[in-house]
């Protein structure tokens, strides 16, 4: 199966932090918010904001570096130990489950929220704005740097020329 990138800006990512969000709006007040470390940080500062809450705290879960994937480990636990209750759980992505299981089974009750979900982990978060395939590596603004990129009509032509 061919691997497929989705570019997200800033601006994108900030017009989809705000468009979760407005849609988390009506389902709140929520008491507070757990990010996912790391890549849940940016889209939860910006929803804090949106949302007018001012306690954030975070969870950290490591699953993989960008070459392993390895078993799953908590290295930081969120400080609200109740069940979740009133609490929003922010994440970029949802991509296998395996972060959001863990993080399901520390907080059940919070609201389970990412940016972007795909089909696998789809069904472990209450909201998303964005379906992607399993197959699409998502490439955050703060995994990349703005550089040229030849038109794909050029890319297929070195191609051709290659075979």
């Amino acid at each position: 199966m061919a691997q497929h990138y989705f570019t997200v800006t800033w601006d994108q990512l900030h017009r989809d932090a705000k468009a979760l969000a407005w849609r988390l709006m009506e389902l709140g007040p929520f008491k507070g918010i757990v990010a996912i470390t790391r890549g849940g940080m940016i889209p939860a500062a910006i929803i804090a904001r949106e949302l007018e809450l001012r306690l954030i705290d975070t969870v950290s879960v490591i699953t993989y570096d960008e070459e392993n994937i390895g078993e799953p480990r908590v290295a930081k636990m969120p400080t609200m130990t109740d069940d979740g209750e009133g609490c929003l759980i922010i994440d970029d992505l949802v991509d296998t489950g395996t972060t959001a299981r863990i993080v399901r089974g520390l907080l059940p009750k919070a609201h389970f929220a990412t940016l972007y979900a795909k089909p696998a982990g789809k069904p472990l978060v209450d909201s998303f704005i964005t379906e992607v395939s399993q197959n699409t590596w998502i490439l955050f603004p703060w995994d990349t740097e703005p550089q040229f990129v030849a038109p794909l009509g050029k890319r297929r032509q070195e191609g051709d020329a290659e075979r």
